[in-house]
């Protein structure tokens, strides 16, 4: 059967300060009227049923996520003591789901990206399931087409396509190799070969199949694993958790297996497709006006461009001669930002907490 796993750890310290460590940006209302995380679980629905769904997060967010996502048992919320990136969050979930399902085919989906076209989304992972059906040692991933020479995503650059397999007239290429964020001129190479995507970050595999991936690039991490899910259950699983969790290396999924599995083919997206990495974000995602505004709640401006202003329909944000600046009003908090600086906000983020205000964060 088909599951799905939702990884939803993330901190999101450059939505500060509407991401904060109890609600980070997942948890948030972003882009529409539910947030990001319940959005992402809504899309799922009806190729993955609501008793298939697993998501991982912070240890911190299982009572938030449990508020948000009422839909799903507690026990398929499972919270990570620490931060260990996403090669043993996926791992684990591995482990867990062929305990229930030995033939379990799973997708990963981070929590925090914005995909408006559902049905493209879906008919997408459904022919990625069906090509693991094909080939159960196959690993497919969704690539997006670039709209501009990006530096923020990662890549996948595409090889020969696979026209036996692609089914219904839909390209399927084999991927020659993954490249991390790229600079400005190497951003716009890629963007001019047409030869690359970016890297979703969306994945189906079968459970068996990564674990075994796992087990072959990094074996020390997987005997961890295997470990913590031994354990699943029992009255000292929390303990079990905690430590054997805490002595894993962490390492993204990509260094980890997709740099080194031969197996892996890329299903080009037919869907619009963004990953909001930063107030930026908002300018593709609202568009802006006349002025080269992105605005977001209650706002009135003179001689105000480039600006992204978010606040609530509640609380007015004026401004008078600003360029190129980012304005955030929270409740208790309000961020003022030269927009091409937004990099400096997890330097703010880090200042507040050396000066122990933590209420802040």
């Amino acid at each position: 059967m088909f599951y799905a796993v939702i990884m939803a750890g993330g901190a999101g310290t450059r939505f500060w300060p509407a991401s904060r460590a109890l609600l980070p940006k997942q948890l948030l209302d972003l882009a529409g009227q539910r947030t990001m995380i319940q959005e992402t679980f809504d899309r799922l629905d009806p190729l993955v049923p609501s008793d298939r769904v697993l998501v991982l997060t912070n240890r911190n967010l299982v009572d938030a996520v449990v508020q948000q996502l009422p839909q799903l048992p507690s026990e398929a919320i499972l919270g990570e003591p620490c931060k260990r990136d996403t090669a043993p969050c996926i791992a684990l979930a591995a482990a867990l789901l062929l305990q229930r399902d030995a033939d379990a085919v799973m997708v990963v989906l981070p929590a925090d990206q914005v995909i408006r076209q559902q049905e493209p989304f879906r008919q997408a992972l459904a022919l990625a399931e069906c090509l693991v059906q094909q080939d159960d040692q196959r690993i497919v991933t969704l690539g997006i087409q670039p709209t501009y020479a990006a530096e923020s995503f990662g890549y996948i650059e595409r090889g020969p396509s696979l026209p036996a397999i692609a089914g219904e007239g839909t390209p399927v290429y084999r991927v020659n190799r993954f490249r991390e964020k790229p600079s400005a001129d190497v951003a716009r190479q890629y963007l001019e070969s047409g030869g690359f995507y970016w890297n979703s970050g969306i994945f189906v595999w079968k459970a068996a199949t990564i674990l075994q991936a796992i087990q072959q690039y990094e074996p020390e991490m997987h005997e961890h694993i295997c470990t913590i899910a031994a354990a699943a259950g029992s009255e000292g699983f929390d303990e079990v958790f905690d430590r054997q969790f805490a002595a894993i290396q962490g390492k993204s999924i990509d260094f980890a297996v997709l740099e080194h599995y031969a197996n892996v083919v890329v299903i080009p997206a037919n869907f619009d497709w963004d990953d909001l990495g930063s107030w930026r974000s908002l300018e593709r995602l609202y568009g802006v006006d006349q002025a080269g505004n992105t605005i977001v709640g209650a706002h009135v401006g003179i001689r105000t461009s480039g600006s992204i202003v978010r606040t609530n329909d509640t609380h007015l944000v004026a401004t008078l001669g600003v360029t190129d600046c980012i304005i955030v009003h929270t409740e208790d908090a309000t961020l003022v930002a030269n927009k091409n600086d937004e990099e400096s906000i997890r330097q703010l983020v880090q200042l507040i907490k050396e000066r122990g205000w933590n209420q802040y964060l």
